[in-house]
C-alpha cells in the first residue's frame, strides 16, 4: 500500500540550500536560510548558552522523562519576558508547556483549536508557509487576508477579515518581526487590533517567534500584551530557536490564556494529551539551558547583551539598504522600517533567477531575503547586483 503514496514536491527552501551549496563561486551569498549570521557569516552558539550547557554537563544528574509538559521551570521563567514582569500569569489565567520548537507550539495550538470545535483559521497573506500547511494537515480551513500594503500593513484588509469572522473562527497573528515581509503592526495599530478582537467572537492565536530581534524584548511584546489585556481567551506560540540561537535543539512553548482560572487545568490537560500523541515528551537539553540562563542574573545579562548585538547588526544592515534607496528598478528604502530577519524585495521570477545565475545570490522565489546574510563584506555586492538585474 505504501506504493500508493503520491510523490510530494521538494521543500523549496531545502532545494535552495542545495543549489547554494553546489555553487562553486567563492563570492556566492546565501540569503535564503532563516538563521541569524554574524558579520563573518557564522551562526554561532551564544556564549550564555555555552555557559549554561557547561553547568548542565557538570550538574545534571538524570536523563529521566519530564512528562508531556516538559521543563516547567523553563516555561515559567520565560513568562515575565513574554507577558510582563508585573503580572505574568494574568491573575492566574495563563499557563504553559514546553514544545519542540515554535513549530511544535503552533502544531499543538492549532490541534487544540481543532479539538475545541473551531473550523477556520484567518491568516494574513503572505505568511510563514508552515502556518497554512499545518492548518491543511489538521483539516482546518484557512481564510486569507492581505497583510502588506504600500508603506506598511494592510489594516483595511485586517479590519475586513475580523468584521466578517464568525464564532468558530480563530485568527493567527505574528507578534513581531513578520515572516516573510518584516512588516509589523505599529503600536497604534495593535491598539486598534486589540479593540477589534475584544468585540469579536474569534480566538486569537499569537505567534511570537522572534522576540528581541525587532526593536527589543519589551518593545516586541507590545502587541501581544495589548491583545491579551483586551480578550478573554488566547493561545500564544513561542520560540527560543532564534533569540537564544537554539535552532537544532527545538525549544519552544505554548501558553493558554483562559477567561476563568478554574478552566486552566482542563485546557492544559488537552494540550498534554495532544502532545503525548504527537511527540510524547519535548527534548530537554535546550529548554534546560534556557532555564539555567534565566535563573542566573549574570547569564541573563550576558544573553540579553548578545541578543542586543544581533538586533543592532541587523538594524545596521537595514539602514545600509535604506540608504541605498532607489536601486535600479527597486526601492530598498522600506527595508529600513521593517523588523527581524526577513524582508521581501519585489523581484520578478526572472530577476530572482538572474540574481542566482549571474551573481550567485540565493533567496526564495518570493523575493524574501534574510537580511542577516548580508555583511559589510558583501552588502555592496548585493546592492550592485540588484541595480544591474532590475535596471
Amino acid at each position: 500500500m505504501l506504493n500508493d503514496l503520491k510523490q510530494q514536491p521538494a521543500d523549496a527552501l531545502l532545494a535552495l540550500i542545495k543549489l547554494h551549496n553546489n555553487d562553486p563561486r567563492a563570492d556566492k551569498i546565501d540569503l535564503g536560510v532563516g538563521v541569524y549570521k554574524t558579520a563573518d557569516g557564522a551562526t554561532p552558539v551564544f556564549a550564555a548558552i555555552k555557559a549554561a550547557e557547561k553547568k548542565l554537563v557538570e550538574e545534571q544528574d538524570t536523563k529521566a522523562y519530564l512528562g508531556p509538559e516538559g521543563d516547567m521551570g523553563f516555561v515559567e521563567k520565560l513568562m515575565p519576558y513574554i507577558f510582563g514582569k508585573a503580572n505574568p500569569t494574568m491573575d492566574g489565567r495563563i499557563e504553559g508547556m514546553q514544545t519542540p520548537g515554535g513549530t511544535g507550539s503552533l502544531r499543538l495550538a492549532l490541534a487544540m483549536v481543532k479539538r475545541a470545535g473551531y473550523k477556520r483559521v484567518i491568516v494574513g497573506k503572505p505568511s510563514w508557509p508552515n502556518h497554512n500547511q499545518i492548518c491543511a494537515d489538521l483539516g482546518l480551513d484557512v481564510l486569507e487576508f492581505n497583510h502588506a500594503a504600500a508603506g506598511g500593513a494592510d489594516m483595511d484588509a485586517l479590519r475586513g477579515a475580523i468584521a466578517s469572522a464568525e464564532a468558530g473562527d480563530a485568527i493567527l497573528l505574528h507578534g513581531c518581526c513578520h515572516n516573510p515581509t518584516g512588516i509589523d503592526y505599529t503600536n497604534a495599530e495593535w491598539d486598534e487590533i486589540a479593540g477589534l478582537l475584544a468585540a469579536s467572537p474569534i480566538l486569537p492565536v499569537l505567534d511570537l517567534a522572534y522576540q528581541g530581534l525587532g526593536q527589543g524584548m519589551e518593545e516586541d511584546a507590545y502587541g501581544l500584551r495589548k491583545v491579551l489585556a483586551a480578550v478573554p481567551e488566547a493561545l500564544v506560540c513561542y520560540s527560543c530557536d532564534k533569540n537564544f540561537g537554539l535552532y537544532r535543539d527545538r525549544v519552544g512553548a505554548l501558553y493558554a490564556m483562559v477567561a476563568d482560572p478554574a478552566d486552566l487545568t482542563k485546557v492544559m490537560s488537552n494540550g498534554h494529551s495532544l502532545a503525548r500523541a504527537n511527540w510524547s515528551q519535548p527534548p530537554d537539553h535546550g529548554g534546560a539551558a534556557v532555564r539555567l540562563i534565566l535563573e542566573d542574573e549574570a547569564l541573563t545579562a550576558q544573553w540579553l547583551a548578545e541578543l542586543d548585538e544581533m538586533r543592532e547588526r541587523m538594524r545596521g544592515v537595514r539602514a545600509t539598504l535604506e540608504a541605498a534607496g532607489k536601486t535600479g528598478g527597486v526601492d530598498l528604502t522600506p527595508v529600513g522600517k521593517q523588523n527581524g530577519l526577513f524582508s521581501i524585495i519585489p523581484f520578478t521570477p526572472e530577476q530572482v533567477q538572474a540574481m542566482r545565475a549571474d551573481y550567485g545570490i540565493y533567496f526564495a522565489a518570493s523575493g524574501r531575503i534574510n537580511v542577516a546574510g548580508l555583511t559589510t563584506g558583501n552588502i555592496q555586492q548585493f546592492i550592485a547586483a540588484v541595480a544591474a538585474v532590475t535596471a
